[in-house]
């Protein structure tokens, strides 16, 4: 009996590593891709003779945007600097006097926050930043919140630029409203499931110390376990992936588990192999993009980002539908909203992180660049979320995403 239970329990430990790495996620949604591709979907068909197409069409968006194509990684830096304000030469600025460590560490912790508040904001929200007057909606005004927030001393318990554990397990839900300016006429989507991370955050940096640090426990001290981690001044862009996931799979609430584990960003389709789970990590490969380039400033060379897979949500998802490349099999898939656990939402972002490897494929050869010239992460941000934006706007009034998600504040 002891040996079969060391025999499942090795398998759990498995299966949690596998469902944790990139190559799960590819492997599942090529499955769900394969099921579409040959016309066995019950709710999407795929048109790859669009590929071409919907390439020609992001080319010209990354050359409108990045006319050099010296374009920047895909993460939440980019939205920082909305409305071309220099926030993060404000914020170099208000870090200056701190060692290269410490303010890679404070930049940590910005960046961690901030990406866990970036779920849909909905349609009818908008912050007002009174330092430049500009009104901000989606994701440029969560980010320009929470940047306030920060700079404001808002998570630290002293006021300082930083993220600490108490502060955040003593942040009401009342803070986070007037910070993000909610109120009747300004609503925000899932501000609730959004003040429940900061606290499930403050509960995880003391459960990891060998992570977070013992004194002080806070999302910054990350750094220092990362630089540990490096190798002749290169770091692996999976190691910082699998940190994220290590140390922050236990913030989502209500989400599937194996063996007492929280597996995240993870759900179940009935057409997938074996176990039927369907990994993503939306959130923590977003986040995993946005803490390379701290690391960057640190002297530290980045391997194997095209390891990580591109963001199945809701604008490159939504490119892929509004270009032909996927269509809807039914009309009324269209007209309601879907949880992110109804079969349809996981078919659509499983398509979503094939085709958006194919549609790389497909840029790199019309450029002539290879994947060390033109890696995903910064296709993405060139790219197909850009132009995901940009076609929903001229098909629909506020540019909606082209199927609605019942959103809770914690996944997209």
């Amino acid at each position: 009996m002891e040996i079969q239970t060391a025999e499942a329990q090795r398998a759990q430990k498995e299966l949690i590593a596998y469902l944790h790495s990139p190559d799960a996620i590819r492997e599942r949604c090529g499955q769900l891709f394969a099921l579409v591709s040959v016309g066995e979907s019950r709710h999407f068909s795929c048109d790859l003779t669009q590929l071409g197409r919907v390439a020609d069409y992001i080319i010209e968006v990354m050359r409108c945007e990045y006319p050099d194509l010296q374009i920047p990684f895909h993460s939440r830096w980019r939205h920082f600097e909305a409305g071309n304000v220099p926030r993060l030469a404000q914020l170099d600025s208000q870090l200056a006097g701190l060692t290269p460590l410490a303010k890679a560490a404070a930049k940590f912790d910005l960046a961690i926050v901030s990406v866990l508040l970036d779920a849909g904001a909905g349609n009818n929200w908008y912050y007002y930043e009174p330092e430049t007057g500009l009104s901000l909606g989606r994701s440029e005004g969560l980010a320009i919140a929470s940047f306030r927030m920060f700079c404001q001393g808002a998570f630290s318990r002293e006021k300082l630029l930083q993220v600490d554990t108490q502060r955040l397990q003593a942040f009401t839900e009342a803070e986070l409203a007037n910070g993000f300016q909610v109120n009747a006429e300004n609503p925000l989507v899932g501000i609730s499931g959004r003040w429940k991370l900061l606290q499930k955050l403050g509960q995880v940096l003391l459960s990891s110390p060998h992570l977070f640090g013992n004194e002080n426990p806070r999302p910054g001290n990350l750094v220092n376990y990362l630089l540990d981690q490096s190798q002749n001044g290169q770091l692996a862009a999976t190691t910082v992936f699998s940190a994220v996931l290590e140390g922050l799979s236990d913030i989502w609430p209500g989400r599937l588990e194996v063996a007492g584990v929280n597996l995240g960003d993870v759900w179940q389709h009935p057409e997938v192999a074996d176990d039927g789970l369907v990994p993503f990590h939306k959130l923590s490969q977003w986040l995993t993009y946005s803490l390379l380039e701290p690391l960057q400033e640190l002297g530290l060379a980045i391997t194997g980002l095209d390891v990580l897979t591109g963001l199945p949500e809701y604008r490159n998802g939504g490119l892929c539908l509004d270009l032909g490349l996927i269509s809807v099999k039914h009309s009324d898939i269209l007209r309601s909203p879907h949880s992110v656990a109804s079969e349809v939402i996981v078919e659509w972002r499983a398509i979503t992180v094939i085709l958006l490897d194919l549609i790389a494929v497909t840029v790199r050869e019309k450029l002539g660049l290879s994947t060390a010239e033109l890696p995903l992460v910064r296709i993405l941000q060139g790219g197909t979320w850009t132009a995901g934006r940009k076609i929903a706007a001229e098909l629909r009034t506020g540019g909606k995403s082209p199927i609605q998600i019942e959103s809770d504040g914690t996944v997209f």
